[in-house]
């Protein structure tokens, strides 16, 4: 029989009219002959009493001093409760269902706490189970070691466990349920005109979701990718179709895509530009640096290496530890704050003379100055100040995707 696998994020799953939205989409995919399998997250966002930083808050997180396994235990708690209250709303309403933890649901991944990878997904207990029932409710987020450990899948781990799903029980569809109606142009908190796109590619989300783009997580666009599973990312609150991630020999909704320069602009911000300056060795410093800041897994961006020394990001939130680092050494840096990432994201940009000018050109004509910049076969990067983040956005926005 086909099979539906539905992930519902914390929003989807927050409070009783929102389950109730949710339960309604479950309703329509058995209507249409599915066995459904549904993925959720812990409910709510922070504040709410079982979110996930809800409950991290309980360890004073990240001052804690236990463990990173005893807090993947403490975290997995949320997405353990939103499934057995989603499926003891289901079974109020007439329908059939059981729910699952990661474990259960056949979540075999590494031991790396609190980021850990899928290493195997064996769904015997859910086609057992869907044999006796119309749904199961399998909690995302979490699976077990090869110890029995509980580990978590780190943030946004939920879509990486419904497409992971979706690959093992080859399910027609992944459709990913939030809050909005879609994957959009841009940001629609900044930018007004932002618009649903209809149909992407894989390549496409997992360079916009890299980029900033929260709608999806990009390692679960990966797997998809790797498994050929479609993905809808659709809204709970609407019959809307949203957006429709598939293959590109597979596009047959959108008719613009074909001419589609720029898919979309995504942003990141709370990032710190960091110059360390050379004196007489550069390619000593620049050896130092890089390799000490990876021993610290700190993940730099932007970075150009020069003999006058080398640039580059961090995310804000690792700034004090690499100064630290860069002390040590007594190398002499300089740093500018409250810096942002502003990425144009587009398929159709390889190979096209002129996009990187109509950038600096866009952001020129809103006296934005450009602090580094780098590009790809398919994305072309820029660091502003965060005061002109917005600008940005929206002058790249009207460039690329409102010209039309």
């Amino acid at each position: 029989m086909k099979t539906l696998v539905q992930k519902f994020g914390g929003t989807s799953v927050r409070d009783s009219e929102s389950r109730e939205r949710a339960i309604q989409h479950v309703k329509d995919a058995l209507a249409e002959g599915y066995q459904v399998v549904i993925v959720v997250s812990a409910m709510g966002r922070e504040g709410d009493p079982y979110a996930t930083d809800s409950l991290l808050g309980l360890i004073d997180y990240p001052e804690t001093h236990i463990t990173k396994r005893e807090t993947d235990l403490l975290m997995s708690c949320g997405e353990t409760i939103s499934s057995v209250v989603m499926t003891h709303e289901l079974q109020q309403q007439g329908v059939t269902a059981t729910s699952l933890t990661g474990a259960r649901a056949g979540f075999l991944t590494t031991n790396d706490f609190s980021d850990a990878r899928i290493n195997k997904v064996d769904p015997t207990d859910i086609v057992k189970y869907l044999k006796t029932n119309d749904v199961v409710v399998v909690a995302g987020f979490q699976g077990q070691d090869e110890d029995g450990n509980v580990t978590t899948l780190g943030r946004g781990g939920s879509d990486t466990s419904a497409v992971a799903l979706g690959g093992a029980l080859q399910s027609d569809y992944v459709d990913i349920f939030t809050d909005v109606d879609g994957i959009k142009t841009a940001d629609p908190r900044i930018v007004e005109n932002a618009r649903t796109l209809q149909v992407m590619t894989y390549n496409e989300i997992v360079h916009l979701a890299y980029q900033g783009s929260k709608v999806i997580h990009p390692r679960a666009v990966e797997i998809a990718m790797q498994e050929k599973i479609p993905i809808r990312v659709r809204s709970t609150y609407s019959q809307d179709a949203g957006t429709l991630v598939t293959a590109k020999k597979d596009h047959t909704v959108d008719q613009g895509f074909k001419d589609r320069l720029v898919t979309g602009i995504a942003h990141v911000s709370g990032i710190t530009q960091i110059k360390v300056l050379s004196e007489d060795d550069p390619v000593t410093l620049h050896n130092d640096v890089l390799t000490a800041l990876a021993d610290a897994q700190i993940s730099v961006d932007f970075f150009n290496i020069s003999m006058d020394g080398i640039t580059f990001t961090v995310p804000t939130d690792r700034l004090t530890q690499t100064t630290t680092i860069i002390e040590a050494f007594q190398y002499r840096y300089q740093i500018v704050e409250k810096c942002a990432k502003v990425s144009t994201v587009g398929a159709g940009i390889q190979g096209v003379p002129g996009v990187a000018s109509k950038v600096v050109k866009a952001l020129t004509r809103y006296n934005i100055p450009i602090l580094q910049s780098a590009d790809s076969h398919t994305t072309i990067w820029v660091l502003v100040k965060e005061q002109d983040l917005e600008n940005a956005v929206n002058a790249l926005h009207q460039v690329f995707l409102e010209e039309r």
